[in-house]
């Protein structure tokens, strides 16, 4: 995948409250379908739907343990998107320190 197709997939799975929430729940370990599913009112085949648009998104992989398939966080997509949204963080603290600057300004001329 491209890193403009990462972007657009991993900004598309975000785009979702429950997909956030399986995410932030990853991020604390390894989880089953099931155990995914009990904090939502939704069926698991339903978080089993969010659960692919997170792996074709590159965010989250099952692996194999038994009779266990247990999910897990990739967070490389979400380093590829952070760095994007860098940028525009430098864009706006520039603009803060242009607004600094022009306050500081009318401050003095009214002193």
């Amino acid at each position: 995948m491209t890193a403009p197709d990462t972007l657009d997939a991993t900004f598309a799975a975000l785009a979702d409250p429950t997909r956030r929430a399986i995410l932030t729940r990853l991020a604390t370990g390894e989880a089953t379908v099931t155990e995914l599913a009990a904090p939502f009112a939704m069926s698991q085949p339903a978080v089993s739907k969010h659960l692919r648009v997170l792996e074709r998104a590159g965010l989250v992989s099952r692996g194999r343990d038994a009779q266990r398939r247990p999910c897990r966080l990739v967070a490389e997509p979400l380093r590829v998107a952070t760095d994007w949204l860098a940028d525009y963080r430098d864009y706006w603290e520039t603009s803060y320190q242009k607004l600094d600057a022009v306050l500081s300004e009318l401050r003095d001329g009214d002193a």
